[in-house]
């Protein structure tokens, strides 16, 4: 008996026959329908049968509803529940993680994406279930695509009559109909009311969202937009926030406005959630995470708050996890936020940001399988047979760094084979667990360390990071979710009483040691699940309250941290602050070296190291776990191919000029890079890096002699250079005539030319001995003129030229009438073009004359 016939009247019902045609065709379609028109609740009833809608009943079936918030998955259920008039369980139940209410008749049951992706391991022809709905299929979240595929192939090989529909308020429909083979596309129209938009951005600039820190100053600008509304409009104010901490924070500046606030996130009680979708008389804010864009109909809304963020999955660097970070929300959820406003009336939307920074959001939100950890997806990838996931039918391919890096987390737990990346009998087991694989496999492998209770509380704790209250160490956090009374240690527990079930699922072991119940034991146990976890985060402490971790990356406690001294510690959880060189511990627990040796035995190595440091070689035995140094002793005799390696490196670090370069060498190689630099090959190139590329053709057989910086210093740098030389072609031997050491000046002296710059040398030479000379001297085959530094008697530069004949007409009258009264003895004449060029002064060179 359904209790308002009226609810059934939504705007989906004229999309049913279409729908239907669609499913008993080609058997799968995509159907797109606005929020509030009934996708959700009213499609999964009709074609259950449950519910007599003209054109959309084909008989009894069975329906499987996927989506992707268990609040969704809770909510929904609900909702189709209270249109029959019965209660969950009876022909409309519910199955989340740690959750199954479902009876003997029911029909319509509503699962997380999770869930599902789970009973397809177990069983993939969906045994009894006729129709599959994927419901929020434009959200993207990666469980949801990866049901989509396997789906995909379970239609494809083993049955081909289980019906598929892909559901969404906003989605690239044409991509989905791809995915599903081509399904056709039913659109269900809305119904909505216009929406005033009112831009409200901050009066002072906000810090933007880093990881999953929110700017306290946006909570409290969001806050006074709420009593904004509630001044200016009428009805109820629906105010979207990323997360639930968020949540509580604006909740706790409204206190005292006189209406109700409510709190509606994935932790939220389930009588708050029944509260939120009941409606009710009086005037009620409601604070939302984005579940509330298109997931769940709040009545009574007309007014909208948006924050402007949201939460996107990313890589969880702090814990090496998949996990949430907050964003600046698309343009795509803005509008889907926006239409909340419109759904029973005309509306309004106050939205936290500028009208000017609209344009620069992202359009839609991005794909879970293109930014997150795919640690998860790429082991149900290898259990379904599919290691590389190519031929899965996906909406958009994982990246392939990706998938290699998640490649190998699995291999160095034992759950793939490392060459072929198929799934091994212990990957199974882990698969089965319904946890991320890090956690599965400190799941399986502390209890028989810790006792079975023991590492499902461990673990629970990691799987869901204990409130910041609790203290950054893990034994401690530990003791207090066990005598807490928060809704975190509520929560904490149930999914200890879940974990503690699979791991007898999944072929755990069942006995193991004793209940821990001391408080070091907490703190052991505490120490070995986090360090199974993360191996690569088992960290030495290198001084004061820093940590080096086995993955290369510097942590430090907080000040007063209660880990502070510890020798080895287990980092469960790192971020690094915006600023900082270094990571910062979050919650961490004491171990000792052998339990890091043991957690993270596939990171350890061990071997001879010669190295160079401290400007010399040094040569030693070292034991590494990661990057972390165990123990070192010194090497005597070193294998030659090792000492050759430091040296290499330290002529790396500190240059070629640990060689002997004499003046000559020096020249030589100026010489040598400004033939490089006019004429090309086959001349050398003599810079730094190019040296080190081509070490075995000019620095061999000294190198390999060599045993110490000294032996390096005994090396003739010029010698060796000129191997470099081009002998094979013939060009070498005419170096002097191309980059001569010297040039012949009219004085008769052969000056030497300077090759510091190859892009053209400087000849520094006596004003009075370039009489006469009316041409500048040109070398490398006459492409290249020197640059002239003309020098008074003193030896001072007088005047610098490229061109001697124009500085003979136009520039030496000025230098002839500065400087003929400071140097009287030398001969300044006033045709310097037609002067005899002389390196003496006016009475050494009469006397030469004289004498001659």
């Amino acid at each position: 008996m359904i209790p308002d016939a009226a609810a059934l009247n939504l705007p989906v019902r004229e999309a049913l026959p279409a729908l239907r045609t669609a499913l008993e065709g080609p058997g799968s379609a995509v159907l797109c329908a606005p929020p509030g028109t009934g996708k959700t609740t009213l499609v999964p009833l009709a074609l259950a049968g449950l519910v007599d809608v003209a054109g959309a009943s084909t008989g009894v079936r069975r329906v499987v509803v996927a989506e992707p918030r268990r609040i969704a998955a809770r909510a929904a259920a609900r909702r189709m529940a209270w249109l029959l008039g019965e209660q969950v369980g009876d022909r409309v139940g519910h199955t989340v993680r740690g959750e199954r209410v479902v009876g003997p008749h029911t029909r319509v049951e509503v699962v997380t994406t999770g869930v599902l992706l789970q009973r397809l391991q177990r069983d993939q022809e969906l045994d009894g279930v006729d129709v599959v709905i994927i419901d929020e299929c434009h959200e993207r979240h990666l469980d949801a695509d990866t049901v989509a595929a396997f789906l995909v192939d379970v239609r494809a090989a083993l049955r081909p009559e289980l019906r598929l529909v892909a559901a969404s308020a906003t989605t690239d429909a044409a991509g989905w109909a791809r995915v599903l083979g081509d399904a056709p596309v039913v659109e269900a129209r809305g119904v909505s009311h216009p929406v005033e938009v009112v831009w409200a951005p901050p009066a002072a600039p906000v810090r933007p969202p880093h990881g999953m820190r929110v700017d306290p100053a946006l909570l409290t600008h969001v806050a006074s937009v709420v009593r904004r509304a509630l001044a200016e409009r009428d009805g109820d104010v629906l105010c979207f926030l990323p997360g639930a901490g968020e949540i509580a924070r604006v909740a706790g500046q409204l206190d005292g406005l006189g209406v109700e606030v409510l709190q509606v996130h994935g932790r939220a009680p389930a009588a708050v959630q029944d509260a939120v979708l009941a409606g009710s008389a009086g005037r009620r804010v409601v604070l939302a995470t984005s579940v509330a864009e298109s997931s769940l109909t709040v009545p009574g809304v007309r007014v909208v708050v948006d924050s402007g963020l949201a939460r996107e999955p990313r890589v969880d660097h702090a814990r090496g996890l998949s996990a949430l970070a907050t964003v600046r929300a698309s343009q795509a959820a803005g509008r889907q936020r926006a239409g909340r406003a419109g759904r029973e009336a005309p509306g309004a939307v106050y939205r936290c940001w500028a009208e000017a920074e609209d344009g620069r959001l992202p359009r839609f939100p991005a794909p879970e399988i293109k930014v997150a950890d795919l640690t998860a997806f790429a082991l149900q990838a290898a259990c379904w047979g599919d290691p590389d996931a190519s031929g899965l039918a996906l909406l958009d391919p994982p990246p392939g760094g990706a998938m290699a890096a998640a490649r190998g987390v699995l291999a160095a737990v034992g759950a793939v084979d490392a060459e072929t990346g198929r799934v091994t009998e212990r990957g199974a087991r882990l698969a089965r667990v319904g946890l991320h694989p890090r956690l599965a496999r400190a799941l399986l492998d502390a209890a028989p360390l810790v006792g079975p209770r023991e590492a499902a509380e461990a673990v629970a704790l990691l799987s869901e990071e204990p409130p910041r209250e609790y203290g950054d160490d893990l034994g401690a956090a530990w003791r207090s979710a066990r005598r807490g009374g928060d809704g975190y240690a509520g929560r904490w527990r149930a999914e200890t009483r879940r974990l503690a079930g699979a791991l007898t699922t999944a072929g755990g072991q069942a006995g193991g040691k004793g209940g821990v119940r001391g408080g070091g034991a907490v703190e052991a146990a505490a120490g070995a699940v986090a360090a199974l976890a993360f191996p690569e985060r088992v960290a030495r402490r290198v001084g004061g309250g820093a940590y080096l971790m086995a993955g290369g990356t510097r942590a430090e406690l907080r000040p007063g941290s209660a880990l502070t001294g510890a020798p080895w510690l287990a980092v469960a959880a790192a971020d690094r602050p915006v600023g900082a060189g270094h990571a910062r511990v979050l919650l961490g627990a004491p171990i000792d070296e052998d339990v890091a040796r043991s957690a993270a035995a596939a990171l350890y190595r061990a071997g001879d190291e010669v190295a160079w440091s401290g400007g010399d070689l040094v040569a030693r035995h070292v034991e590494y776990l990661g990057a972390v140094e165990l123990s070192a002793r010194p090497l005597r005799d070193p294998e030659p191919r090792l000492v050759r390696q430091g040296l290499l490196s330290g002529l790396r670090d500190e240059g070629t000029e640990l060689l002997k370069w004499s003046r000559g060498a020096r020249e030589l190689r100026q010489r040598l890079a400004f033939l490089r630099r006019h004429l090309g090959a086959p001349w050398p190139d003599v810079s730094e890096d190019a040296l080190h590329a081509c070490v075995d053709e000019w620095l061999e057989p000294e190198l390999s002699r060599a045993r110490r910086r000294s032996d390096l210093g005994g090396i003739d740098a010029g010698q060796c250079l000129a191997r470099l030389l081009p002998w094979a072609g013939g060009q070498a031997v005419r170096l002097d005539e191309l980059a001569p050491e010297r040039l012949e000046v009219p004085s008769g002296s052969r000056v030497r030319l300077d090759y510091a710059d190859p892009e053209r040398p400087v000849l520094a030479v006596k004003l009075q001995e370039m009489f006469g000379l009316a041409e500048t001297p040109r070398i490398a085959d006459g492409a290249v003129p020197v640059q002239v530094h003309l020098l008074s008697p003193a030896g001072r530069p007088a005047a610098v030229t490229a061109d001697l004949a124009s500085f003979w007409r136009e520039g030496y009258r000025a230098v002839r009438a500065e400087l003929r009264g400071r140097y009287p003895k030398h001969p300044w004449p006033e045709d310097p073009a037609a002067a005899e060029p002389t390196r003496y002064t006016k009475a050494r060179q009469a006397r030469r004359e004289a004498g001659a």
